[in-house]
């Protein structure tokens, strides 16, 4: 490194010092009590409800990473992936929660800790009457969230596609 440089990097340190410590022994006292607590990253632990379906699409059902839980969008579908409930968005709705909380409870987890909610449907008027029934899926309060009104979802007999994120208390 050329001397310039090296007596401009010594430079704004000091510059930065004073700004930020005022460089004087109580500010530097305070900072030596601080303890620093040295934390290891936890990776992500990944879930598959219907493994070969998920794997033949190309997607995890859910990841967790610490606190926080992504799940993917449910649909209504049995264990082969085939659609169910074909022209019912009530019972394919009801499908799709069944599927969510198999996913929250792997996790040790309730609807009460669902902080997002996104329901994506092809036929909004239908979802409309028949979204009070989320009230027996939140008990307490509901979570953020948007309602989307889509053209497709991947299956034309998927009437209503529903993902969640969630965040377990330690």
């Amino acid at each position: 490194m050329k001397t310039t440089q090296k007596l401009k990097l010594g430079l704004l340190s000091i510059i930065l010092c004073t700004i930020f410590l005022g460089c004087n022994q109580t500010k530097q006292e305070e900072i030596k009590e601080v303890e620093v607590v040295e934390t290891t990253p936890e990776g992500p632990d990944f879930f598959l409800l219907r493994p070969e379906v998920e794997k033949a699409y190309g997607y995890s059902h859910a990841v967790k990473i610490g606190n926080d839980i992504k799940i993917s969008g449910a649909v209504s579908m049995d264990d082969e992936g085939n659609p169910t409930a074909i022209g019912d968005i009530e019972q394919q709705m009801k499908n799709c929660y069944s599927d969510l909380e198999k996913i929250l409870k792997h996790y040790g987890c309730t609807f009460d800790d669902v902080i997002v909610e996104n329901v994506f449907t092809t036929n909004m008027p239908q979802f409309l009457e028949v979204a009070g029934y989320r009230n027996e899926i939140y008990k307490g309060r509901f979570p953020t969230g948007s309602w989307l009104g889509v053209k497709e979802l991947a299956i034309p007999e998927f009437m209503i596609e529903i993902e969640l994120e969630a965040h377990k208390a330690k």
